[in-house]
């Protein structure tokens, strides 16, 4: 019997080995296995990770894309160069001869940028759709230069009134100050490469004109003056500019240089009385082009 005893025993407790290593097997098995609840929840965390993870990339697309926008309108805008044709480079220009008596007219502003009246005319021409031209002085483009970066980034074309505006003589190394710095700025401030000038009080032989002329600039003078510089009343003003005014014509105002707030008045009333007599409104480059292109087909025609 002891020998039995003593064989049985270690038998005994090799079962219950045995059965304690499936107890702990199967309790270890349901740890690893989720319960249904906990599996839902997971499942549900999971589902928001993805949501947010889309609405992230979606965000993150989004950013890109604005990026890209906003790096393909500096591309634009940096080194932006107006065509000019080359018959009037290193010209002098009062208005553009146009055969076609196509009513067109350009607007045209000096002697900003200015506190308020740029702006004020930048509104205006912004909800008449009306892209005008403007002469700037350097020293108040250093000066405002925010105003300057308005008006190239709304589709105005921004070109050079010296940088002081004196109306004094100024040898070769006074007008290449003048007119080279206020186009170094132009560019440095807005991105524009301008060719056109236009001399103080429309003075040509002050070596200003003839400095600009040997540099290529287009020399921007006018066929109709506001003389809103000599601060008319408001319908003098709007009357000053209509009577002189034709097609291919070119209109002086001033948005800057002192009190312009007459011009301010008066910019709707003229824009008003042009569309009611048929005129569309273009800057000075593309009254150019205008010029250029019916010189062509005259020349064109000559030949056949």
């Amino acid at each position: 019997m002891e020998n039995n005893k003593s064989f049985l025993w270690p038998e005994g407790i090799l079962i219950a080995l045995l059965a304690l290593c499936g107890v702990f097997s199967l309790a270890f098995m349901m740890l690893l296995r989720p319960n249904p609840s906990e599996a839902q929840s997971r499942q549900s965390i999971n589902v928001k990770d993805v949501t947010a993870n889309v609405g992230t990339q979606q965000r993150i697309e989004k950013l890109k894309a604005a990026m890209l926008t906003s790096w393909q309108q500096q591309a634009q805008t940096k080194g932006l160069s107006y065509a000019i044709p080359s018959r009037f480079q290193g010209a002098i220009v009062k208005a553009a001869k146009l055969t076609k008596e196509e009513k067109v007219i350009a607007l045209t502003f000096d002697d900003g940028p200015w506190p308020q009246t740029t702006e004020q005319v930048l509104d205006i021409l912004k909800s008449n759709n009306i892209k005008g031209t403007f002469f700037v002085v350097g020293q108040n483009l250093k000066n405002y230069p925010e105003l300057g970066k308005q008006i190239v980034a709304q589709g105005h074309v921004i070109a050079n009134h010296t940088w002081h505006h004196w109306y004094h003589f100024f040898n070769s190394q006074a007008a290449a100050f003048e007119i080279d710095r206020t186009t170094d700025l132009i560019y440095q401030v807005t991105g524009a490469k301008t060719n056109l000038f236009r001399p103080p009080g429309g003075i040509l032989h002050n070596g200003l004109a003839a400095y600009a002329k040997g540099k290529k600039y287009t020399v921007v003078m006018w066929s109709a003056d506001s003389t809103d510089y000599k601060l008319p009343s408001v319908p003098k003003l709007i009357n000053n500019v209509i009577k002189d005014s034709k097609p291919g014509g070119i209109v002086l105002m001033h948005d800057g240089g002192g009190n312009r707030s007459r011009t301010v008045q008066a910019l709707p009333e003229i824009i008003s009385n042009f569309r009611k007599q048929g005129y569309r409104f273009v800057t000075i480059p593309e009254l150019l082009e205008m010029e250029d292109a019916d010189q062509k087909l005259i020349a064109n025609k000559n030949k056949k």
